[in-house]
């Protein structure tokens, strides 16, 4: 019964002779990148350190005791004071992650009342490097556990069981906790490989910071992934954030756009509709249509960018010049049922399987309409909304074959007990005929050669294939669309006809440009030279 009626008390008591937390050191399974020689560079491991603390029972002076720390470390002076000043206390923590080198000046100090215990934190080496694919890990009431990216996805893998036991006043005269033992089942434990080339991902962030820097976007964006097999080499978003130091970080800084958030994309999805005329027989590149510039129906008009018709044109320029009533001419010539049977063959409404927390799915609700309006808007990329990983894995078939892949990000994983287990991925339906598939890739190499800037974005040695998109923004509080604000995206691949790259960029409301083709293709092009270079890929042409 005294226990009850003076738990309080007692409470109080046993904090006041709180020393410290007695542990095993932190713990956690490592993610590590691969280098393109299958070299493992640390993206996620531990760092070992000190955590220091102070006894203020002990302090003499908090001022002078915090001018000599604060040489070593940055500290807040008015909390460090506050804590000082806590007579009744014997243990105040005040930094959690003190460098070694740093711990052993402030153990030259001699402080009175300064204490340093060894202690193990989670450490991220690249730094902003992917860090919304990487993630990081945080505090669920009183468990570290990953909260975002690969850190969440695979915290069943990356978790440890650590053992933890506080030594205080009336453990010590009433317990025996050194007889504890604490069992855990590692059978699932282990260190996560993934197809994130570092050399890659560093090249991918410097062109996304300079493009989000010079059209001061709201956000941007870019998925490098290796269309044949879905394995993804590259994957962030701008502006990003230090996972080491987040206190400066918003909340929907560590969010991931990519995978999480949908947006109609644009003229990136006309090259889909074109394939779908060509696989269904309904058109070939060669065919033409009269262009007028606009078309009228169920009492709506849509237009070509400019509004110009360009009279009697052939397949190819749709897609030179993106014309948005060309593609939904195609649309047309496929009626709804096979328009949308091929649309829905590209999972475009379902997730990706990308291994990602909270991966959203495309709203493609319009394909269900019975009006023609909702299908040529389809045709063009509006209406429907996508996210970015759902549309690579859907553009990644007109560059492999016309195969959907599974996108991903971990390759294999190292247990504990010394297990090397790859990880598979089922392999997916086919949309597209090889030959719709060979079709396309050549048409959009002409879209390359003779159209993106005027062709000068043509490369000599190497047949790459790409398409532009420039997408209006949804108006959600009047209904339609801004009439200056913009999405731009751009997707390419290469070696067209044995692709083994393929790159999406998007960016969202660029300032002071209207279109994809003046904000993203120069950064393609310099991701292209340079992946061509980094990998020695031979010419093609």
């Amino acid at each position: 019964m005294i226990q009850v009626v003076q738990g309080s008390a007692y409470r109080e008591k046993a904090e006041s002779q709180y020393v410290h937390t007695v542990h095993d050191l932190y713990k956690r399974g490592s993610i590590y990148f691969t280098t393109k020689d299958n070299e493992l560079v640390s993206a996620a491991t531990i760092k070992t350190g000190f955590l220091l603390a102070i006894d203020p029972s002990k302090i003499v002076d908090p001022d002078d005791a915090y001018n000599k720390i604060s040489s070593v470390i940055q500290i807040d002076k008015n909390n460090f004071i506050a804590r000082a000043l806590k007579k009744d206390k014997t243990y105040q923590e005040i930094n959690r992650e003190v460098q070694n080198e740093d711990a052993e000046k402030i153990k030259a100090f001699k402080i009175p009342g300064v204490k340093l215990y060894q202690n193990q934190w989670r450490y991220y080496p690249g730094k902003s490097l992917a860090a919304r694919t990487i993630g990081f890990i945080g505090y669920d009431e009183d468990t570290l556990i990953g909260k975002y990216g690969l850190e969440r996805y695979y915290e069943e893998t990356l978790k440890r069981d650590n053992e933890r036991m506080t030594v205080n006043f009336f453990a010590e005269i009433f317990g025996n906790l050194g007889d504890v033992v604490f069992n855990a089942d590692e059978s699932n434990q282990g260190d996560i490989v993934t197809t994130i080339e570092p050399t890659v991902a560093r090249a991918l962030d410097k062109v996304l910071d300079d493009a989000q820097k010079h059209w001061n976007s709201a956000l941007t964006g870019g998925i490098i992934i290796n269309p044949r097999n879905g394995e993804i080499l590259a994957l962030n978003v701008i502006p990003s954030f230090d996972p080491n130091n987040r206190s400066n970080a918003k909340i929907e800084d560590f969010k991931n756009p990519l995978v999480e958030d949908v947006y109609e994309l644009g003229s990136i999805i006309k090259p889909l509709t074109v394939a779908a005329g060509i696989d269904a027989g309904v058109i070939r590149p060669e065919s033409t249509y009269f262009d007028a510039g606009s078309v009228t129906l169920n009492g709506q008009t849509f237009s070509n960018y400019d509004g110009r018709g360009r009279g009697t044109v052939s397949m190819q320029e749709v897609l030179n010049q993106s014309l948005n009533t060309g593609v939904a001419h195609i649309a047309s010539l496929l009626g709804k049922e096979k328009f949308r049977k091929y649309f829905y063959g590209l999972k475009l409404g379902i997730e990706s399987g990308i291994d990602l927390p909270s991966e959203g799915h495309g709203l493609v609700q319009n394909l269900e309409s019975k009006r023609e309006i909702e299908f040529a808007t389809a045709s063009f990329g509006q209406g429907i909304a996508l996210t970015p990983i759902g549309a690579v894995r859907a553009l990644s078939t007109l560059a492999n074959g016309g195969v959907l892949v599974t996108p991903h990000l971990v390759k294999n994983i190292i247990y504990e007990n010394g297990k090397n287990k790859e990880v598979s991925y089922p392999e997916g339906d086919r949309v597209y005929s090889e030959q719709t598939s060979e079709d396309i890739t050549r048409m959009l190499v002409k879209v390359v050669d003779n159209a993106l800037k005027g062709g000068k974005a043509k490369n000599e040695y190497y047949a790459i294939a790409a398409k532009t998109g420039t997408a209006q923004i949804h108006d959600p509080a009047n209904g339609g669309y801004y009439k200056d604000r913009f999405l731009h995206s751009f997707f390419g691949y290469f070696p067209a006809y044995d692709p083994q790259f393929l790159i999406f960029l998007y960016t969202v409301e660029p300032k002071g440009v209207k279109y994809a083709s003046e904000t993203l293709t120069d950064p393609f092009i310099e991701l292209v030279q340079f992946l061509i270079n980094y990998y020695a890929l031979p010419p093609d042409r």
